[in-house]
């Protein structure tokens, strides 16, 4: 793992744990829409990355993070995975602002759309190189937006988590992806065409059925 994933992981770790304990850190880093759209709050685009629900919503995604990130920085290197992290979560968010923009209440928080992109651009390069608890990575991949989008389509009271963001970001790391590397994930074209269907159905939720937002 190299030196930059693993400051990623730290300071989010991190930061988490502070958050887990101090209500005023949580409160005034997460992703609200209000607070972005009205007080121009931006920071929070990013910071709300670095905040998790609890140590299970942060182990999940440190650990997704850990099985999907050696692909990503051996093709792309360490600059590649940092635009694509950052930029996945950045898009993440602004996806979950535009849809959400009717609701300034709506909050979230968790990296989901940074590792979302990590994963959409690892199985574009080699989906067959990673293995997740026995899972091939991109039956992994497809469980994990189906769940991110069951929990999008019915969602509880009590689940802060930033599922929208996951579609931005799965599609900000298939475009990297392909623009760098076309003929690469162009060949694994089955396997990213099973990891995108729970996101196409999402997209139909919210763009026809208009179910959300």
């Amino acid at each position: 793992m190299s030196t930059i994933v693993l400051v990623i992981m730290a300071v989010t770790c991190i930061i988490s744990y502070f958050g887990f304990n101090n209500t005023a850190l949580f409160e005034k880093y997460k992703f609200n829409v209000g607070a972005i759209a009205n007080r121009k709050e931006y920071i929070r685009l990013i910071s709300s990355a670095f905040l998790h629900a609890d140590f299970m919503h942060l182990f999940f995604n440190m650990l997704s993070l850990y099985f999907f990130q050696g692909v990503v920085t051996s093709f792309f290197g360490n600059i590649g995975f940092v635009i694509i992290y950052f930029g996945s979560m950045i898009l993440g968010n602004l996806f979950s602002l535009m849809i959400y923009k009717k609701q300034p209440w709506y909050s979230a928080i968790g990296a989901s759309g940074a590792v979302s992109g990590v994963i959409f651009a690892s199985i574009a390069m080699a989906p067959n190189e990673i293995s997740v608890n026995f899972l091939p990575g991109w039956l992994f991949g497809t469980l994990y937006f189906g769940y991110s989008v069951y929990m999008m389509l019915n969602p509880k009271q009590w689940d802060n988590l930033g599922h929208a963001a996951h579609l931005g970001g799965a599609f900000f790391g298939l475009v990297y992806s392909i623009t760098l590397h076309p003929q690469q994930a162009m060949s694994n074209i089955l396997y990213l065409g099973a990891m995108s269907l729970p996101l196409i159905y999402l997209g139909y939720e919210i763009f026809v059925r208009k179910r959300i937002g």
